[in-house]
């Protein structure tokens, strides 16, 4: 398991995740994880297409155990979705679609926050045991600590890229017209409130064309 813990981008970490929730945890066939962005959940790694089908699913109907893993903040489990109660318009449709019968989803918690859900599924009935849910637990945590840090460092990233090309777009614009850095600044901001668009991506027509915004034209 220390393997989750080993860098990468975003998408190489939640891709690492999926994969050895497979190897690691007993009863796993597929594995997915739904991430909270914006208020919008998705899938964005999965082993396979199974567990793409069966989130998308629960993403149409607005119920099942991703779901709830999420917005309970607990562990939910289920051993026949042919006989689960709990999401009636999620669990036979899921099993009748994708041959799905065992389910285990734990939510991704880390830094305050709720990240999203690592979700596992089975054909098998009763396939996740005690082992699995003890397992289950620690690898959930180790693979939301895995993730907060990956989009702590994405986010980084994003920032220094930001802050570089708007210095690149303010050296253009002091240049072209003679003003200072801080006209140059605000020069990006008002194009940027006017094109309603953010500040870097201002920044980054002007430091690609090497003309003015185009409000300021």
């Amino acid at each position: 398991m220390a393997a989750l813990l080993d860098g990468g981008s975003v998408h190489e970490t939640l891709q690492r995740t999926v994969d050895l929730a497979v190897k690691t945890i007993p009863g796993c066939e597929h594995a997915g994880v739904s991430v909270v962005h914006h208020r919008k959940i998705a899938t964005p790694a999965a082993t396979d297409s199974l567990p793409l089908r069966v989130d998308a699913i629960q993403y149409e109907v607005g119920e099942g155990p991703c779901l709830d893993a999420i917005a309970e903040s607990q562990t939910f489990k289920t051993d026949d979705l042919t006989d689960e109660v709990r999401w009636p318009g999620f669990s036979a449709r899921a099993h009748e679609e994708t041959g799905v019968t065992s389910m285990l989803a734990f939510r991704l918690f880390a830094r305050g926050h709720t990240l999203g859900a690592l979700n596992l599924y089975s054909k098998a009935k009763a396939a996740f045991g005690d082992d699995a849910d003890e397992i289950g637990a620690l690898f959930a945590a180790l693979a939301a600590t895995a993730l907060a840090s990956a989009q702590t460092e994405e986010g980084l990233h994003v920032a220094l890229r930001s802050r570089d090309v708007i210095g690149q777009a303010k050296g253009i614009l002091m240049e072209r017209h003679r003003i200072t850095d801080n006209e140059a600044f605000e020069m990006l901001k008002r194009a940027s409130q006017r094109l309603n668009v953010r500040l870097a991506g201002v920044a980054e027509e002007v430091a690609r064309t090497g003309e003015s915004p185009a409000t300021d034209r």
